[in-house]
């Protein structure tokens, strides 16, 4: 038997239902983290990722868990829906910088890359040799990705020039290659890119002053001439409709994420009403604290129900856009109220980062938003159930 430790999120022990093996790297992951954790609270106030920890959680087994070539065990997307929501429960930047390495880098390698592509490129970034980004999002386009990339390509003999730029890129004032999604100007199509980045013409600023995702070292990306050569272009990412099923695969585990955010809250603000005394009892004794704990808990244990459902239609081969795109506005949503009651439970110290809850308060607005708004999302799950689309 695997020594397993719960936590108090899980209302109904739902991560008891992993596999022996799958409790024993969560359980290792679990202490990783524990270990860092308790320099998480300056390093986000610095707004500092801290790079030393990429080898640990390479070490872990999780960076590369879809792939063949990466993954220590066969697995199912449910599983890593648990390892992104465990991230997220201890840090939702670190959560994001998993996120792009193992799920929008890799995962573009791994859809749309060639043999060749997948069989050089996926060990490296697995390892953490090599650090990977993702670059769609542009200054003048977000939403609209698929209508309104300016970002170009072309081709000139064995060899293509890319122009542009791109902004919010996760990883990118570190990583070794960015997945470039351009338009090709011969035929308007999208395509995507292994960039160097140490390429000629390419350059990455570090975008300051957020008050979301501090650690997480979002860039603007700036596309000068840069030449790339056939060999990293990548042959299955043809049309946007390759791009979006990246998007698709990732945007579950995004959800996963907001819940184990809106988890780390719930846990940090149940240990502070413990100990707090007010009235001369501890604050857990008082009802109206009872009943925000509780609506915290409704919040976590039906997101985390919808977010294993979306999961394992993804393991059946049977998800469609609607599915996870429910699963994140839903669970994004109920984060951000999750977050916002866990802050209240704490009064004044809530805001202060030394109680465990702040950083979550102000982290779960951004997975409230990328990856897919709220909106956005909402409009395909409505065009689901209506069958009238209302995006224009």
């Amino acid at each position: 038997m695997v020594a397993f430790l719960t936590h108090p999120g899980d209302f109904f022990e739902l991560e008891s239902a992993l596999s022996a093996q799958e409790r024993k790297l969560i359980l290792g992951l679990r202490r990783f983290l524990e270990s860092v954790r308790p320099q998480l609270d300056d390093l986000w106030e610095r707004a500092e990722f801290p790079t030393e920890i990429i080898a640990g959680l390479s070490d872990a087994g999780i960076i590369g868990l879809t792939w063949p070539e990466t993954a220590p065990f066969p697995n199912s997307a449910e599983f890593r829906g648990w390892v992104s929501l465990e991230l997220a429960r201890v840090d939702a930047s670190v959560a994001t910088y998993v996120g792009v390495q193992a799920g929008l880098a890799m995962g573009a390698i791994g859809m749309c890359g060639s043999p060749e592509q997948r069989a050089h490129w996926l060990p490296l970034l697995g390892r953490g040799e090599k650090i990977g980004a993702f670059g769609l999002t542009e200054p003048l386009s977000g939403s609209d990705a698929a209508l309104g990339l300016r970002t170009t390509a072309e081709r000139r003999g064995d060899e293509w020039v890319l122009n542009g730029s791109k902004r919010w890129i996760g990883n990118a004032t570190f990583s070794d290659i960015c997945v470039i999604w351009a338009r090709d100007l011969a035929d308007n199509m999208v395509k995507g890119f292994i960039v160097p980045t140490e390429t000629p013409g390419y350059s990455a600023t570090k975008i300051d002053r957020k008050i979301s995702l501090r650690m997480v070292q979002n860039a603007d990306i700036t596309l000068t001439d840069v030449v790339v050569a056939e060999s990293l272009r990548l042959p299955g990412a043809r049309t946007f409709a390759d791009t979006a099923a990246v998007l698709r695969a990732t945007r579950a585990e995004v959800a996963w994420a907001a819940v184990g955010a809106a988890m780390g809250a719930y846990e940090a603000a149940l240990s502070y009403a413990k100990d707090r005394i007010q009235f001369g009892k501890p604050l857990v004794a008082h009802q109206m604290v009872q009943d925000l704990l509780v609506k915290c808990m409704g919040n976590i244990t039906a997101s985390l129900t919808l977010v294993r459902e979306a999961s394992r239609k993804q393991d059946q081969k049977d998800e469609r856009d609607e599915h996870a795109a429910l699963a994140k506005a839903f669970a994004t949503t109920k984060a951000r109220e999750t977050v916002a009651m866990a802050r209240e439970i704490l009064g004044g110290n809530g805001i202060v980062l030394d109680y465990g809850v702040a950083r979550f308060f102000a982290d779960v607005e951004a997975l409230y938003s990328y990856e897919g708004t709220r909106e956005i999302n909402t409009l395909l799950v409505g065009r689901a159930l209506t069958g009238e689309s209302a995006f224009v």
